[in-house]
């Protein structure tokens, strides 16, 4: 019992990008509940340790963005001018021609009421839709997944990373976090992995610690073979950048183009706490977040973009005013994008920020971001908002 104990703390469960997932693949046994004729996706890129939206989306008409930011403000005549007020980083020139194209829609001010700015707890809030004040346990994707199916015979939702997102976690079921299909095929092919797995068949009596994991395997490698199944003869037709964040989009449009009944794919990008010369690493992160977004969305083509809504958010945004070190501190309220070819509404979708009323130096949030959550849920995937996020919001009209 021993030798299976270690085996299972130190098997390709830990290592092959897996989450433990104890309701998950059978083999098409079971009934999902969520609406099987809608073929949507939703794609989640977090951009972490809170990106500067104002550098990002640049108002640059305003005299006290250019006052406030003296050595890091982009120049008006470097700015990408996507609309009479408004403009992208320069190095969004991908995301430019998205918009241009009209599949970007950009919603300013948005935030919580009390916002926290701590980078932990600001995450947490986003990932579990909580009040600042409230601490839960699960995310608001892995409640859509409790929701919506309660025994799935495919997998609903995946990170593509090596960890699982509170975003992921539900009450009774998990996404599934896997860098590399063919790593964990692979994986639990091992010879010692499956004759650990055939041992627990003849297992009668065990401690339920074990039998819970015993249990995960099986689901894992059953995951593994539909995934390995699905993918094998897939490869993407599109030339993506160099990188893990170019590489972790390029997955996810091999799994798309595999068909792969999976409603919810997350992927991350971090580096955007640029409390210190803030200018050469935000240029970097932002054209590594638009060169891989482009190659994805040239990637999926036109008509997959039809069933495909991107969102793009951040933990908070930065305050107005730049430090001392040549970079921004932690601030409130951000701008997200959302990318589709299906949007209602497209372009800038609410007012500039008001950089002449500040809450001590922070922008002040116009949009709660469970409205937008609610409208993707409601809108998008056909689910009930107010079952997953627990109240009502008001719906916004980008889909």
């Amino acid at each position: 019992m021993s030798t299976r104990r270690a085996f299972l703390k130190q098997s390709i469960l830990g290592t092959a990008g897996t989450v433990l997932v104890p309701h998950f693949l059978k083999a098409y046994e079971k009934q999902c509940l969520y609406n099987q004729s809608n073929q949507r996706r939703v794609i989640i890129i977090q951009l972490s340790g809170g990106n500067d939206g104002l550098n990002t989306v640049i108002p640059y008409r305003n005299d006290l963005y250019y006052q406030t930011r003296p050595t890091i403000a982009i120049g008006a005549d470097k700015v990408l001018k996507a609309g009479s007020e408004l403009g992208f980083h320069p190095s969004l020139q991908p995301l430019n021609t998205l918009f241009d194209d009209g599949l970007v829609a950009v919603m300013n001010n948005v935030g919580y009421p009390n916002p926290d700015r701590s980078h932990f707890r600001s995450m947490d809030i986003w990932h579990t839709a909580s009040e600042s004040n409230e601490y839960l346990e699960t995310g608001w994707i892995g409640r859509y997944l409790d929701a919506a199916c309660t025994s799935c015979s495919s997998p609903m939702a995946i990170e593509v990373d090596d960890t699982l997102s509170l975003a992921m976690k539900g009450e009774v079921i998990k996404g599934m976090a896997v860098q590399d299909v063919n790593k964990l095929y692979r994986g639990v092919h091992r010879e010692l992995y499956q004759d650990v797995a055939r041992q627990s068949n003849h297992t009668k009596e065990m401690d339920p610690t074990l039998n819970y994991l015993y249990k995960t395997m099986a689901d894992t490698s059953s995951s593994a073979e539909y995934l390995h199944e699905k993918t094998r003869t897939t490869t993407s037709r599109e030339a993506y950048p160099t990188g893990p964040f170019a590489n972790r989009l390029r997955s996810i449009a091999e799994l798309i183009h595999a068909q792969v009944d999976t409603r919810v794919f997350y992927v991350s990008l971090s580096g955007f706490d640029t409390h210190v010369n803030q200018l050469n690493q935000h240029q970097r992160l932002l054209t590594t977040y638009s060169e891989g977004l482009h190659a994805f969305v040239e990637d999926l083509g036109k008509e997959q973009m039809k069933d495909v809504l991107i969102m793009t958010f951040s933990e908070f945004g930065r305050r107005v005013q730049q430090n001392a070190s040549g970079g921004t501190d932690h601030g409130t309220a951000n701008n997200i994008f959302m990318i589709s070819g299906s949007l209602k509404k497209k372009g800038f979708l609410n007012e500039t920020p008001d950089l002449s009323r500040l809450d001590e130096g922070d922008l002040i949030h116009r949009v709660d971001f469970r409205s937008v959550y609610a409208t993707i849920l409601d809108k998008w995937l056909e689910v009930s908002s107010q079952r997953i996020l627990k109240q009502s919001f008001t719906l916004a009209d980008f889909i």
